[in-house]
Protein backbone atom coordinates (compact mmCIF):
# COMPACT_ATOMS: atom_id res chain seq x y z
CA UNK A 1 0.00 0.00 0.00
CA UNK A 2 1.41 3.19 -1.11
CA UNK A 3 1.88 5.94 1.48
CA UNK A 4 1.64 10.04 1.17
CA UNK A 5 2.47 12.75 2.61
CA UNK A 6 -0.25 15.23 3.49
CA UNK A 7 1.02 18.38 2.31
CA UNK A 8 2.88 20.47 4.55
CA UNK A 9 1.01 18.88 7.52
CA UNK A 10 4.17 16.42 7.02
CA UNK A 11 1.75 13.59 7.87
CA UNK A 12 2.79 10.77 6.60
CA UNK A 13 -0.03 7.81 5.98
CA UNK A 14 -1.02 4.78 3.60
CA UNK A 15 -3.45 5.99 0.93
CA UNK A 16 -6.49 3.95 2.24
CA UNK A 17 -8.05 6.07 5.42
CA UNK A 18 -11.21 5.41 7.52
CA UNK A 19 -14.14 8.18 7.50
CA UNK A 20 -16.00 7.59 10.71
CA UNK A 21 -19.19 9.47 9.86
CA UNK A 22 -21.30 6.09 9.77
CA UNK A 23 -19.90 4.64 13.38
CA UNK A 24 -22.70 7.01 14.87
CA UNK A 25 -24.98 4.57 13.46
CA UNK A 26 -23.66 1.37 15.18
CA UNK A 27 -23.30 0.50 18.14
CA UNK A 28 -20.07 1.37 21.15
CA UNK A 29 -19.22 -2.33 20.61
CA UNK A 30 -18.96 -2.38 17.34
CA UNK A 31 -17.53 0.71 16.90
CA UNK A 32 -15.05 0.29 18.80
CA UNK A 33 -14.13 -3.36 16.74
CA UNK A 34 -14.06 -1.82 13.61
CA UNK A 35 -11.73 1.05 14.46
CA UNK A 36 -9.57 -1.41 16.48
CA UNK A 37 -9.51 -3.56 13.49
CA UNK A 38 -8.53 -0.87 10.89
CA UNK A 39 -5.60 0.27 12.87
CA UNK A 40 -4.68 -3.42 13.25
CA UNK A 41 -5.34 -4.12 9.44
CA UNK A 42 -3.18 -1.01 8.23
CA UNK A 43 -4.87 2.24 8.10
CA UNK A 44 -3.30 4.86 10.84
CA UNK A 45 -5.61 8.26 9.55
CA UNK A 46 -8.72 8.50 11.01
CA UNK A 47 -11.93 11.44 9.88
CA UNK A 48 -14.86 12.19 12.75
CA UNK A 49 -16.22 15.61 13.21
CA UNK A 50 -18.09 17.29 16.46
CA UNK A 51 -20.99 17.03 14.46
CA UNK A 52 -21.13 13.02 14.18
CA UNK A 53 -22.84 12.70 17.18
CA UNK A 54 -21.03 10.07 19.67
CA UNK A 55 -18.90 9.31 16.71
CA UNK A 56 -15.32 11.58 18.70
CA UNK A 57 -16.44 9.40 21.78
CA UNK A 58 -16.32 6.07 19.93
CA UNK A 59 -13.10 6.55 18.69
CA UNK A 60 -11.77 7.91 21.39
CA UNK A 61 -12.63 4.50 23.79
CA UNK A 62 -11.09 2.94 20.27
CA UNK A 63 -7.53 4.34 20.52
CA UNK A 64 -7.33 4.72 23.99
CA UNK A 65 -3.26 3.15 24.35
CA UNK A 66 -2.31 3.70 20.81
CA UNK A 67 -3.34 7.37 20.69
CA UNK A 68 0.38 7.54 19.31
CA UNK A 69 0.21 5.44 16.72
CA UNK A 70 -2.37 7.24 14.52
CA UNK A 71 -3.73 10.31 13.52
CA UNK A 72 -6.71 11.78 14.24
CA UNK A 73 -8.95 14.16 12.46
CA UNK A 74 -11.75 16.07 13.34
CA UNK A 75 -14.16 19.15 12.39
CA UNK A 76 -16.33 21.67 13.85
CA UNK A 77 -18.88 23.87 12.79
CA UNK A 78 -18.37 26.88 15.13
CA UNK A 79 -19.46 30.20 13.80
CA UNK A 80 -17.02 32.19 16.35
CA UNK A 81 -13.66 31.71 17.71
CA UNK A 82 -15.72 31.41 21.27
CA UNK A 83 -17.67 28.55 20.13
CA UNK A 84 -14.19 27.07 17.96
CA UNK A 85 -12.96 26.75 21.98
CA UNK A 86 -15.82 25.26 23.36
CA UNK A 87 -16.42 22.83 20.92
CA UNK A 88 -12.41 21.69 20.40
CA UNK A 89 -12.23 21.62 24.19
CA UNK A 90 -15.43 18.77 24.09
CA UNK A 91 -13.68 17.07 20.39
CA UNK A 92 -9.65 16.28 22.96
CA UNK A 93 -12.57 15.78 25.96
CA UNK A 94 -14.24 12.95 23.85
CA UNK A 95 -11.06 11.63 22.24
CA UNK A 96 -9.20 11.29 25.32
CA UNK A 97 -6.73 12.92 24.04
CA UNK A 98 -4.73 16.30 24.33
CA UNK A 99 -4.36 17.09 20.71
CA UNK A 100 -6.08 16.78 17.71
CA UNK A 101 -3.23 16.08 14.25
CA UNK A 102 -5.83 18.19 12.18
CA UNK A 103 -8.51 20.10 13.07
CA UNK A 104 -10.75 21.39 10.18
CA UNK A 105 -13.62 23.91 9.64
CA UNK A 106 -16.44 22.19 8.86
CA UNK A 107 -18.34 22.47 5.43
CA UNK A 108 -17.02 26.16 5.12
CA UNK A 109 -19.09 28.20 2.65
CA UNK A 110 -16.31 30.46 2.43
CA UNK A 111 -12.25 30.67 2.80
CA UNK A 112 -12.26 32.19 6.63
CA UNK A 113 -9.41 34.60 7.41
CA UNK A 114 -7.71 36.72 9.80
CA UNK A 115 -9.63 40.32 10.72
CA UNK A 116 -13.02 38.93 8.81
CA UNK A 117 -14.78 39.50 12.15
CA UNK A 118 -15.41 35.77 13.24
CA UNK A 119 -12.14 35.02 15.05
CA UNK A 120 -12.26 31.13 13.60
CA UNK A 121 -8.83 31.88 11.99
CA UNK A 122 -7.61 33.52 14.76
CA UNK A 123 -9.07 30.41 17.38
CA UNK A 124 -7.35 27.91 15.06
CA UNK A 125 -3.77 29.86 15.56
CA UNK A 126 -3.61 30.23 19.24
CA UNK A 127 -5.24 26.34 19.77
CA UNK A 128 -1.98 25.23 17.17
CA UNK A 129 0.37 27.57 19.38
CA UNK A 130 -1.22 26.31 22.70
CA UNK A 131 -0.48 22.40 21.26
CA UNK A 132 -4.04 21.51 21.23
CA UNK A 133 -4.01 20.79 17.10
CA UNK A 134 -1.35 20.15 15.54
CA UNK A 135 -2.07 21.50 11.92
CA UNK A 136 -5.03 23.60 10.47
CA UNK A 137 -7.63 22.93 7.35
CA UNK A 138 -11.11 23.40 5.96
CA UNK A 139 -13.58 20.84 4.65
CA UNK A 140 -15.94 22.40 1.63
CA UNK A 141 -18.75 21.28 -0.64
CA UNK A 142 -18.89 23.90 -2.88
CA UNK A 143 -16.14 23.80 -5.69
CA UNK A 144 -16.03 28.07 -5.12
CA UNK A 145 -15.24 28.00 -1.13
CA UNK A 146 -12.67 25.29 -1.71
CA UNK A 147 -10.79 27.24 -4.37
CA UNK A 148 -10.79 30.08 -2.29
CA UNK A 149 -9.46 28.00 0.78
CA UNK A 150 -6.45 26.42 -1.26
CA UNK A 151 -5.54 30.40 -3.11
CA UNK A 152 -5.10 31.65 -0.01
CA UNK A 153 -2.74 30.28 1.39
CA UNK A 154 -3.77 29.88 4.84
CA UNK A 155 -4.66 26.19 5.17
CA UNK A 156 -2.64 22.85 5.46
CA UNK A 157 -5.38 20.96 3.91
CA UNK A 158 -8.51 20.35 2.00
CA UNK A 159 -10.87 17.88 2.31
CA UNK A 160 -13.70 17.84 -0.60
CA UNK A 161 -15.94 15.17 -2.24
CA UNK A 162 -14.09 13.60 -4.87
CA UNK A 163 -14.21 10.48 -7.08
CA UNK A 164 -13.68 8.92 -10.41
CA UNK A 165 -16.80 10.57 -11.56
CA UNK A 166 -14.97 14.43 -10.94
CA UNK A 167 -14.83 17.11 -12.98
CA UNK A 168 -12.13 18.62 -14.61
CA UNK A 169 -12.51 21.17 -12.57
CA UNK A 170 -12.13 19.09 -9.38
CA UNK A 171 -9.10 17.87 -11.01
CA UNK A 172 -7.29 20.80 -10.98
CA UNK A 173 -8.72 21.06 -7.36
CA UNK A 174 -6.14 18.30 -6.48
CA UNK A 175 -3.71 19.61 -8.48
CA UNK A 176 -3.82 23.10 -7.21
CA UNK A 177 -3.16 21.55 -3.67
CA UNK A 178 -0.29 19.62 -4.93
CA UNK A 179 0.70 22.88 -6.06
CA UNK A 180 0.55 24.35 -3.16
CA UNK A 181 1.68 21.89 -0.72
CA UNK A 182 -1.87 21.30 0.47
CA UNK A 183 -2.79 17.87 1.43
CA UNK A 184 -6.21 16.84 -0.10
CA UNK A 185 -8.61 14.88 1.90
CA UNK A 186 -11.27 12.92 -0.51
CA UNK A 187 -14.75 12.54 1.38
CA UNK A 188 -17.22 10.32 -0.77
CA UNK A 189 -14.85 7.94 -2.63
CA UNK A 190 -18.27 6.26 -3.60
CA UNK A 191 -20.15 9.55 -4.35
CA UNK A 192 -22.89 8.89 -1.77
CA UNK A 193 -22.99 4.94 -2.86
CA UNK A 194 -24.00 5.33 -6.50
CA UNK A 195 -20.37 3.53 -6.89
CA UNK A 196 -19.91 -0.25 -6.31
CA UNK A 197 -16.54 -1.20 -7.28
CA UNK A 198 -14.59 -1.05 -4.70
CA UNK A 199 -11.64 -1.74 -6.45
CA UNK A 200 -11.98 0.82 -9.45
CA UNK A 201 -13.15 3.49 -6.41
CA UNK A 202 -9.61 2.89 -5.26
CA UNK A 203 -7.27 2.59 -8.38
CA UNK A 204 -8.61 5.90 -9.12
CA UNK A 205 -7.39 7.18 -5.85
CA UNK A 206 -3.58 5.59 -6.77
CA UNK A 207 -3.28 7.65 -9.71
CA UNK A 208 -2.97 11.02 -7.40
CA UNK A 209 0.31 11.49 -5.00
CA UNK A 210 -1.75 13.81 -2.70
CA UNK A 211 -4.87 12.14 -2.36
CA UNK A 212 -5.93 10.73 0.66
CA UNK A 213 -9.27 9.00 0.54
CA UNK A 214 -11.22 8.41 3.67
CA UNK A 215 -13.75 5.77 3.02
CA UNK A 216 -17.33 5.87 5.40
CA UNK A 217 -17.23 2.60 7.20
CA UNK A 218 -19.82 1.03 9.18
CA UNK A 219 -19.90 -2.82 8.45
CA UNK A 220 -17.25 -5.20 8.87
CA UNK A 221 -17.83 -6.15 5.47
CA UNK A 222 -16.87 -2.72 3.82
CA UNK A 223 -13.83 -3.02 6.12
CA UNK A 224 -12.51 -6.06 4.83
CA UNK A 225 -13.36 -5.19 1.14
CA UNK A 226 -10.59 -1.76 1.80
CA UNK A 227 -8.21 -3.77 4.25
CA UNK A 228 -7.40 -5.92 1.25
CA UNK A 229 -5.83 -3.52 -0.72
CA UNK A 230 -3.17 -3.55 1.52
CA UNK A 231 -2.29 -7.48 0.89
CA UNK A 232 -3.00 -6.38 -3.14
CA UNK A 233 -2.96 -3.77 -5.05
CA UNK A 234 -5.81 -1.83 -6.73
CA UNK A 235 -4.02 -1.52 -10.13
CA UNK A 236 -5.28 0.69 -12.76
CA UNK A 237 -5.78 -1.72 -15.48
CA UNK A 238 -7.95 -1.72 -18.76
CA UNK A 239 -10.65 -3.42 -17.13
CA UNK A 240 -10.81 -1.30 -14.17
CA UNK A 241 -10.40 1.74 -16.55
CA UNK A 242 -13.97 0.28 -18.67
CA UNK A 243 -15.38 -0.33 -15.72
CA UNK A 244 -14.87 3.83 -14.79
CA UNK A 245 -15.80 4.98 -18.11
CA UNK A 246 -19.10 3.35 -17.99
CA UNK A 247 -20.15 4.42 -14.68
CA UNK A 248 -19.05 8.05 -15.69
CA UNK A 249 -21.10 7.61 -18.97
CA UNK A 250 -24.33 7.11 -16.92
CA UNK A 251 -23.49 9.58 -13.64
CA UNK A 252 -21.21 12.14 -14.51
CA UNK A 253 -23.39 15.32 -14.24
CA UNK A 254 -26.23 16.37 -12.21
CA UNK A 255 -26.84 13.73 -9.39
CA UNK A 256 -27.76 13.87 -5.55
CA UNK A 257 -24.68 12.90 -3.64
CA UNK A 258 -26.35 12.41 -0.56
CA UNK A 259 -24.67 14.71 1.82
CA UNK A 260 -28.10 15.63 3.56
CA UNK A 261 -27.53 19.47 3.66
CA UNK A 262 -30.51 19.87 2.66
CA UNK A 263 -32.22 18.04 5.04
CA UNK A 264 -35.45 18.76 6.87
CA UNK A 265 -37.57 19.05 3.95
CA UNK A 266 -40.68 21.94 4.68
CA UNK A 267 -42.89 19.16 3.84
CA UNK A 268 -41.22 16.14 4.69
CA UNK A 269 -39.47 14.66 1.30
CA UNK A 270 -36.08 12.32 2.44
CA UNK A 271 -34.31 13.86 -0.43
CA UNK A 272 -31.16 12.38 0.12
CA UNK A 273 -32.93 9.33 -0.90
CA UNK A 274 -35.70 10.35 -3.22
CA UNK A 275 -33.79 12.67 -5.33
CA UNK A 276 -31.63 9.54 -6.35
CA UNK A 277 -33.53 7.08 -6.29
CA UNK A 278 -32.87 5.96 -10.31
CA UNK A 279 -29.88 5.42 -9.86
CA UNK A 280 -30.10 3.18 -6.84
CA UNK A 281 -32.35 1.51 -8.24
CA UNK A 282 -30.43 0.74 -11.24
CA UNK A 283 -26.99 -0.03 -9.44
CA UNK A 284 -28.20 -2.27 -6.51
CA UNK A 285 -30.46 -4.99 -5.09
CA UNK A 286 -34.24 -2.98 -5.85
CA UNK A 287 -36.46 -5.32 -3.98
CA UNK A 288 -35.90 -2.89 -1.17
CA UNK A 289 -36.30 0.16 -3.02
CA UNK A 290 -39.86 -0.88 -4.31
CA UNK A 291 -41.52 -1.77 -1.32
CA UNK A 292 -44.49 0.09 -0.09
CA UNK A 293 -42.99 2.19 2.51
CA UNK A 294 -40.45 4.00 -0.68
CA UNK A 295 -43.72 3.99 -3.07
CA UNK A 296 -45.56 6.14 -0.21
CA UNK A 297 -42.24 8.25 0.42
CA UNK A 298 -41.35 8.87 -3.31
CA UNK A 299 -45.43 10.22 -4.02
CA UNK A 300 -44.35 12.61 -1.21
CA UNK A 301 -42.59 14.48 -3.79
CA UNK A 302 -46.02 15.64 -5.26
CA UNK A 303 -46.31 17.61 -1.87
CA UNK A 304 -43.19 20.07 -2.70
CA UNK A 305 -44.17 23.45 -2.79
CA UNK A 306 -41.23 24.86 -4.75
CA UNK A 307 -40.11 26.72 -1.59
CA UNK A 308 -36.66 26.40 -2.86
CA UNK A 309 -34.76 26.29 1.10
CA UNK A 310 -32.84 22.80 -0.52
CA UNK A 311 -31.69 24.45 -3.02
CA UNK A 312 -30.30 27.60 -1.12
CA UNK A 313 -28.95 24.50 1.07
CA UNK A 314 -27.26 22.50 -1.45
CA UNK A 315 -23.88 22.86 -2.01
CA UNK A 316 -23.71 21.30 -5.44
CA UNK A 317 -26.57 24.03 -6.78
CA UNK A 318 -29.11 21.26 -7.74
CA UNK A 319 -32.10 21.80 -9.16
CA UNK A 320 -33.78 19.54 -6.49
CA UNK A 321 -37.44 19.89 -7.15
CA UNK A 322 -36.65 19.11 -10.55
CA UNK A 323 -34.51 16.25 -9.67
CA UNK A 324 -37.19 15.13 -7.58
CA UNK A 325 -39.96 15.04 -9.81
CA UNK A 326 -37.59 13.16 -12.56
CA UNK A 327 -36.95 10.28 -9.86
CA UNK A 328 -40.70 10.18 -9.52
CA UNK A 329 -41.60 10.25 -13.29
CA UNK A 330 -39.20 7.00 -13.30
CA UNK A 331 -40.05 5.73 -10.03
CA UNK A 332 -43.56 5.33 -11.51
CA UNK A 333 -42.65 3.71 -14.81
CA UNK A 334 -40.37 1.06 -13.16
CA UNK A 335 -43.58 0.17 -10.68
CA UNK A 336 -45.81 0.04 -13.50
CA UNK A 337 -43.36 -1.78 -15.70
CA UNK A 338 -43.20 0.35 -18.48
CA UNK A 339 -39.18 0.69 -17.65
CA UNK A 340 -36.70 -1.76 -17.04
CA UNK A 341 -34.70 -1.44 -14.02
Amino acid sequence: MKKIRLGKTEIITPQNAFGALPIQRVSVAAAVSLLRRAYEGGMTFFDTARAYTDSEEKMGLAFEGIRDKIFIATKTMAKTGDELKKELETSLKNLKTDHVDLYQLHCVPQCFRPGDGTGLYEALVRAKEQGMIKHIGCSAHQISAAEEVVQSGLYESLQYPFSYLASDREIALVNACRKADMGFIAMKGLSGGLLTDSRACMAFMSQFDNVLPIWGIQREKELDEWLSFFNEEAVLDEDIKAVIEADRKELSGDFCRSCGYCSPCTVGIIISQCARMSQMIRRMPSESLLTDHWKKEMERIEDCVDCSVCMTRCPYSLNIPQLLRKNLEDYREIIAGRRSV
